[in-house]
């Protein structure tokens, strides 16, 4: 087996155990390795990547912890950042499924500089954080509603009240992995941010 092959089998069985864990597993996985940042850099050497592999149950001998290593290390600087190893083990998404996230995170990001942050929310998303139950019964404000859907989507570890394009794309992975037609996945995402339907959009 050629070593392409071999990292690409790797990545699948990681990828196959996070499913496997539910919807927030990529994201479980990225506070498993921000745990063995011992050093608090956000960045893991392969001592402590090797550590993570064993907390998450994941076994590899050492030919294939360099592999991955040098998988996961995009940008070849001997550290693996969580953005590069979330990128590397999202699940893949249709075409179709990608352009309807971005076109969330485009709805969301009225700032339009690349971040959702509760002033972005507050202006377009306002509505529906008065919908939620706990809004409703007095219990949080509408800045705690947003902050909490802001969290939920953010790196886990390490929340800042703001969301970046590629944590939503982290994110909206996962739950993909759970909607087996690309169909379904596009109306429920064009539901939850009002989003115009197909034939609207190309008006």
């Amino acid at each position: 087996m050629d070593r392409e092959t071999r990292v690409k089998m790797m990545i699948e069985e990681i990828r196959g155990q996070c499913l496997h864990k539910g919807v927030g597993a990529l994201k479980e996985l990225s506070v498993v390795f921000h745990h063995m940042d011992v050093d608090f850099s956000q960045r893991l050497c392969i001592q402590e990547l090797e550590r993570g592999m064993k907390n998450y149950g994941v076994k590899v001998d050492k030919e294939d912890l360099h592999m991955l290593f040098d998988t996961f290390d995009i940008n070849k600087n001997n550290q693996i950042d969580f953005v590069e190893l979330v990128s590397t083990l999202r699940p893949p998404m249709s075409k179709a499924r990608v352009n309807v996230v971005k076109e969330a995170f485009k709805r969301l990001d009225f700032s339009a500089d690349g971040i959702i942050s509760i002033e972005d929310l507050k202006i377009v998303y306002s509505s529906n954080a008065k919908r939620h139950p706990k809004y409703v019964s007095g219990e949080w404000t509408e800045e705690q509603v947003l902050r909490h859907f802001l969290d939920s989507i953010d790196t886990p570890g390490n929340p800042d009240g703001k969301v970046t394009r590629e944590e939503f794309m982290n994110y909206y992975a996962g739950v993909s992995s759970t909607v087996d037609d690309d169909s379904y996945f596009d109306l429920m995402m064009r539901a939850c941010y009002d989003l115009p339907n197909k034939g609207e959009a190309k008006k």
